[in-house]
């Protein structure tokens, strides 16, 4: 496998994107610091290693030509199932979640790569399947892609880890919404949403005696399901399922316009914020930086979506295209749900801040992704 970069690829690099994605990635080290400090190990400087590592790795993807990613689409997505598969033997445990592997003092948790290789695999399908004049996808042809999602979303989902495989889902969906279906199936989907909302009005708050009539709640994990009631309802169980959102957008408010400034919040700095470096690292930008910063932090983000985008439009072929729409969805989900939960208007899922929350997995992850971006830019007047 060659590495190379031609000169006529260099006019076809997308600034913007990468010094929007630096300029985030900056932010989250600088933020880190922050959130960190009542730690015995601050965690900044492992995120400025880990963001060292990631941006080589992302400059490898760069430098392969993407009809060769394109042709170990599938390879990587079978490696990355038997990952997960491995877990359930050699996986490490924490905070009820069968995730990790742990290799000495390093962690990775395989479901951050499985989102990769979900939507290079859907790439993959929806470029080689396409013929000119089929006309939008029905049940039969979506089975294909269907399947490609629904067996890693049920093995992350299994972890259990309900964050990383919504993120899964909502990606892959929005992938297939993109290679466009027919309108009796966006139909089923307007009304699953119509039902699922019907499904949790009926099981957290409509009124009805005990024991309650349920549909679905009595078959999730009793902390799934207080996280769905203490969002609907977040003031009924302030020290128990309600606490983390609660201590949230205290330090969210409290920063007011400006912020009470760097290393000055005191939600962080008393560690009343739960998982402040990872989950909740928004909450510490909110405290410290204040509204003014949180806006500016928004346009950075839209930022790459809108770069990111102009790459799959402008894309070469169809893989490139439906893979830089992958990666721009995986993105902004992320981005919606984290900052959506911390700020009370979702629930909690666990999911972290895409280039501002710690961890090397989730950094690797974006970068490789990125990497994909730069990749499909460059070489969209090639071949």
């Amino acid at each position: 496998m060659q590495l190379r970069i031609e000169r006529r690829m260099v006019p076809h690099v997308p600034w913007g994107l990468l010094f929007s994605v630096l300029a985030v990635s900056g932010l989250g080290i600088f933020n880190l610091a922050s959130a960190s400090r009542a730690q015995a190990s601050p965690v900044w400087t492992s995120q400025a290693i880990y963001l060292g590592v990631s941006l080589l790795v992302g400059l490898v993807v760069c430098l392969v030509d993407y009809r060769v990613i394109q042709r170990m689409a599938l390879p990587i997505y079978i490696l990355n199932i038997v990952a997960l598969l491995a877990l359930r033997v050699i996986g490490h445990k924490a905070k009820g979640a069968e995730s990790w592997f742990v290799l000495g003092p390093i962690r990775i948790q395989p479901a951050e790569f499985m989102k990769i290789g979900v939507l290079l695999m859907l790439a993959k399908v929806y470029h080689d399947d396409f013929k000119p004049g089929e006309g939008s996808y029905g049940l039969k042809r979506l089975i294909k892609p269907v399947l490609i999602v629904m067996v890693p979303f049920v093995l992350v989902l299994v972890q259990p880890d309900l964050g990383t495989a919504l993120m899964i889902f909502l990606s892959s969906l929005t992938v297939i919404l993109f290679g466009k279906v027919r309108w009796y199936l966006v139909t089923v989907m307007v009304v699953g949403i119509l039902a699922g909302a019907i499904v949790i009005w009926n099981d957290y708050v409509r009124e009805q005696p005990e024991p309650r009539t349920t549909i679905m709640r009595h078959h999730l994990k009793p902390h799934q399901s207080k996280r769905i009631s203490g969002w609907l309802d977040p003031e009924s169980d302030l020290r128990g399922s309600g606490y983390h959102a609660a201590q949230s957008k205290i330090a969210v408010g409290s920063g007011g316009l400006a912020g009470k400034g760097w290393k000055e919040g005191t939600q962080t700095g008393l560690s009343f914020l739960p998982e402040q470096h990872t989950d909740f690292i928004f909450s510490v930008w909110a405290e410290e930086h204040g509204y003014v910063m949180c806006v500016l932090l928004l346009v950075l983000y839209g930022l790459i979506f809108t770069l990111g985008l102009g790459v799959g439009f402008n894309a070469r072929d169809r893989f490139g295209a439906f893979t830089a729409v992958g990666v721009v969805s995986m993105l902004f989900w992320q981005v919606f749900e984290n900052i959506g939960m911390v700020i009370g208007l979702l629930p909690v899922t666990g999911i972290t801040l895409p280039l501002l929350s710690y961890g090397g997995s989730s950094l690797v992850s974006v970068m490789l992704s990125i990497g994909l971006l730069v990749n499909i830019s460059m070489r969209r007047h090639m071949f």
